[in-house]
């Protein structure tokens, strides 16, 4: 976790210790006001006091599928389940894309008891499709007619792990892209906005048991039917609905949960009370990330928003491995006198300039460089001051009456003379540098620098990179790309 996250958290523990301080001091008056008036949560109404309808806006679908609630009774809290979700609101309005027979349950709060009213169904005679079609219920489900088979990325194919932790304000990537912290970041909807996404050492076994969680299926054959088969939960088998709003970026699950195997005492992934409702922070073909409100306090940790991280079984199936090898020409092998003639040519020798509209950049490490072009370091690395350089520099090597330099350096012409090793691919100029920017922190600063990357052969379609400074530490070497 980064330093200003770490400070975020301890500042919201202060906080609550002021919280409960203050409600300490505030005890005595709280009894206080209570002897003197005593207030009463009221009676329990009877199920005949309590008006609430159900009824379908023939208007909106000839099919029936809109379907109005309403709690006509004031002061009492509203529980409604219908099939593919539930509500608490007094009046709300839901949505059925497929024909078919629906119970509505409702129920109420009154005078601290659940009143339980009669079920009432509903009765849905067409289908419409225009409620499922958006891109993110094709995302999750695979469309109508299909479903999507989902696993947790143990294996940190896609996320780097199954789990992240966030803070609870939190959302949806209104604009994608990278995670940040801060009250700027990226998909940040309030104050509380860490993030901590932590590796597989910090995972297992502290917060998971490596093994085997499952699948969940989220379909739309005939209606939103959600499956879960969970080796990791005591083998059961979950069998539900579901229902994705698509403006709130929420997702219900009625009849089971996510794959969600988990040792509920270490480290925070205890704590959680409500495992119908999810918070969709990423949703594309491949990848899903749902979020639960750790709303109970444990060790001390606070409130946080744990992400459970997903694939596509298929994305899984299909997926190859990165190749973690170095890069193409890394280290290069040659003949007796090939990087001679590599680097002078013919007799007229070779003129060589930086890749100034291509990768000029590049830090090399274990074999492998990060840059693709200018634009991946532009500005804090490669600039328009270097693009001045580059487009008014160059330096010729040639090999005619021995082993010869010229430089143009932004129209200022020296020669000097050159050795190689060929036992170590070093080159070492008697002279003048290589092309420099003066005054910038780039500029080669060393007569000896070292063929890192090179491509015999195809010297003239993949230039040369020269190496001009290694860090043992990080077996990186900070490299100069020529072209002829």
């Amino acid at each position: 976790m980064q330093a200003g996250n770490r400070s975020s958290i301890l500042i919201i523990k202060e906080m609550k210790l002021y919280i409960k301080i203050l409600a300490m001091l505030m005890l005595p008056l709280l009894f206080s006001a209570c002897k003197k008036d005593e207030h009463s949560i009221g009676k329990v109404l009877d199920k005949s006091e309590i008006q609430y309808s159900v009824t379908q806006d023939m208007q909106a679908d000839a099919g029936g599928n809109t379907v109005i609630l309403k709690n006509l009774t004031p002061g009492t809290l509203s529980m409604w389940d219908y099939g593919t979700g539930t509500s608490t609101r007094m009046t709300d309005t839901v949505r059925f894309a497929f024909a078919g027979d629906y119970v509505i349950k409702f129920s109420v709060g009154s005078g601290g008891a659940v009143v339980k009213l009669d079920s009432v169904v509903v009765k849905v005679t067409q289908d419409n499709l225009n409620y499922v079609n958006d891109p993110l219920w094709t995302a999750l489900s695979g469309g109508v007619g299909n479903e999507k088979e989902w696993i947790l990325d143990t294996e940190g194919i896609y996320f780097g792990g199954p789990l992240s932790f966030y803070g609870v304000n939190i959302g949806w990537l209104k604009e994608g892209g990278p995670w940040a912290s801060g009250a700027s970041a990226t998909g940040c909807y309030g104050g509380d906005c860490w993030t901590w996404g932590p590796g597989p050492a910090d995972i297992y076994p502290n917060m998971m048991t490596k093994g085997d969680y499952g699948v969940m299926t989220f379909g739309l054959k005939g209606t939103a039917a959600f499956k879960a088969v969970k080796p990791m939960e005591n083998g059961i088998t979950q069998n539900g609905t579901y229902y994705l709003n698509v403006s709130s970026k929420m997702l219900t699950i009625n009849g089971g949960s996510i794959l969600r195997g988990y040792k509920p005492a270490k480290n925070g992934i205890a704590g959680i009370s409500n495992w119908t409702n999810y918070k969709i922070i990423s949703l594309d073909e491949n990848t899903l990330q749902l979020g639960v409100i750790r709303d109970k306090d444990v060790d001390g940790e606070g409130q946080a928003m744990i992400t459970y991280n997903f694939i596509s079984k298929k994305f899984a199936s299909e997926y190859v491995p990165p190749v973690t090898g170095p890069d193409e020409g890394f280290d290069p092998t040659f003949k007796a006198g090939e990087l001679l003639n590599m680097l002078t040519g013919t007799a007229s020798g070779r003129l060589w300039k930086l890749d100034a509209a291509g990768n000029p950049i590049d830090w090399i490490g274990k074999g492998k460089g990060w840059t693709k072009s200018h634009a991946d370091s532009r500005d804090w690395g490669w600039n328009d001051s270097w693009d001045a350089v580059a487009a008014d520099s160059w330096i010729l090597f040639n090999k005619v009456g021995g082993q010869k330099y010229t430089r143009n350096q932004s129209g200022t012409v020296t020669t000097g003379t050159f050795t190689i090793n060929e036992a170590t691919n070093e080159v070492t100029l008697n002279g003048d540098l290589l092309i420099q920017n003066p005054g910038n922190w780039m500029s080669p600063v060393k007569h000896t620098f070292k063929v890192v990357k090179a491509f015999p052969g195809k010297v003239e379609s993949k230039g040369i990179w020269f190496g001009v400074d290694y860090n043992a530490e990080k077996d990186e070497w900070f490299s100069f790309h020529y072209i002829l």
